[in-house]
């Protein structure tokens, strides 16, 4: 696989850059005690992170009768992405954080990021360049009120200052955000930095959330801590067509969110369940009038040419549970209106998973992870018939469709530690029925990740 140049100059500026991160920015003040007796994390005032992640992608040549725009190349096929991000928070007063992120891409997923609806680089942006570009990614502002209670001391991270929390408190933000910083978060199954790479393990697959082309959107957020139970609910700004690299500017397309989440102890171990709904409003085409006129017209199915302001909603149901020392596991459950098309994310309507995460210190290397997961992605009759008829999604479209299926996939990773602050990682996809076409595919997708965090 060739390297790409301009990705390992990339990737070492960062790595070069990395002393100069502090890894904390403390307070003046003396370290408390939480009532159990644990040390209190020390408050910061402002913190700066850093992170490098270097993604090498290959898949062989595999079966391909037909291929379309949106499809995977059937012949063997590399890609390589990096990218790098700048974190820097600041606390103005009480309870505040300012966080703005600065975010440099480069490089080309496998097939520009087309050819399946659970795509298999979920840190590759929709938008590849040969040359290293940088975005504002993340500008929002959060602001916490605690209600009393126990001591729940925030820990530093990436866009989250340590500090002195209550259990019970609320938080509202607000901002240039990712949707997925607040919603439908799993320990085991979040972030293609860390974890899975796959994009239908990030989130539930068919939780279409608000985004552009590189996954943020302009939006606010409150959420209620209370005991085990936290709600949140939010607003979030849509793109002015589906899949679009540019936000509207008067909110006249948004979306709603509302999440239940409900914190669990089974046998002494943490875990949790959360339950969402949305609501998509904006103009988005309908499968069947796409289909029908392509009949009419004899041209391929264009949603765009159907739209009208339309609803879309959906669910989705997230449950996390450690099982053992080390040994974690996770499923998810989603669903979405598939008369329509998908607005931003991926075209997926119904999906379901399962996985299982287990950390090395069950064979003595506790910062090593090894994890595996199964995912089946569906999308609904009209999507089919869309598909046939010549239409292209956000991410798949073979020009035709007479065979549809579910799209089956397994991802394996190991994460080995290099360093405190390092990890390599190997990962391998299989793709069954990619853009659910059963006449094309397996596709296997082999992965090596560098990635660098302090």
């Amino acid at each position: 696989m060739k390297r790409n140049p301009m990705a390992c100059a990339a990737l070492s500026a960062a790595l070069a850059l990395s002393p100069l991160v502090p890894a904390r920015a403390q307070d003046a003040q003396p370290q408390q005690a939480n009532p159990d007796g644990k040390a209190a994390v020390a408050p910061e005032a402002w913190a700066l992170h850093l992170q490098a992640t270097d993604i090498l992608q290959y898949y062989p040549a595999f079966h391909s009768p037909f291929q379309g725009p949106n499809s995977f190349r059937p012949q063997a096929t590399s890609g390589n992405t990096v990218d790098a991000t700048l974190y820097a928070g600041v606390k103005p007063w009480a309870g505040g954080e300012v966080w703005g992120d600065l975010e440099m891409y480069e490089g080309y997923a496998p097939s520009n990021t087309l050819g399946a609806a659970g795509y298999v680089n979920g840190d590759g942006a929709k938008v590849g360049r040969a040359h290293p570009y940088a975005r504002i990614a993340r500008l929002f502002i959060r602001q916490t009120f605690d209600l009393g209670g126990e001591a729940d001391d925030q820990d530093a991270d990436l866009n989250q200052l340590a500090a002195h929390r209550t259990r019970d408190r609320l938080v509202f933000t607000a901002g240039k955000l990712n949707v997925t910083d607040i919603f439908d978060t799993n320990r085991y199954a979040h972030d293609p930095r860390h974890d899975f790479l796959n994009w239908s393990l990030i989130t539930a697959g068919s939780f279409d959330y608000a985004a552009d082309a590189w996954g943020y959107t302009y939006g606010t957020a409150a959420e209620w801590y209370r005991g085990d139970w936290t709600w949140r609910v939010g607003a979030f700004d849509l793109s002015v067509v589906p899949n679009n690299a540019t936000l509207t500017s008067d909110l006249s397309q948004f979306q709603l969110v509302g999440e239940a989440e409900r914190r669990l102890t089974l046998g002494g171990r943490p875990g949790a369940i959360r339950l969402a709904g949305f609501l998509t409003r904006g103009r988005m085409g309908r499968y069947d009038d796409a289909a029908d006129l392509a009949l009419a017209t004899g041209r391929p199915a264009d949603t765009a040419l159907v739209r009208h302001y339309r609803s879309r909603p959906g669910v989705y149901l997230n449950l996390e549970q450690e099982v053992a020392d080390g040994v974690g596991v996770f499923a998810r459950l989603g669903g979405s209106d598939g008369t329509y098309e998908s607005y931003e994310y991926t075209d997926i309507d119904r999906t379901a998973q399962a996985g299982v995460s287990v950390t090395g210190a069950r064979w003595g290397r506790k910062d090593d992870t090894a994890a595996a997961a199964f995912v089946v992605n569906q999308l609904s009759g009209a999507g089919h018939r869309y598909l046939d008829a010549g239409g292209l999604g956000i991410l798949v479209g073979d020009g035709r469709l007479p065979h549809p299926g579910p799209e089956d996939i397994v991802e394996a990773y190991y994460s080995l530690s290099l360093a405190r602050d390092m990890t390599l990682s190997l990962d391998d996809q299989l793709v069954e029925h990619p853009a659910y076409n059963r006449d094309r595919g397996p596709v296997n997708v082999v992965s090596l990740r560098l990635h660098l965090q302090r």
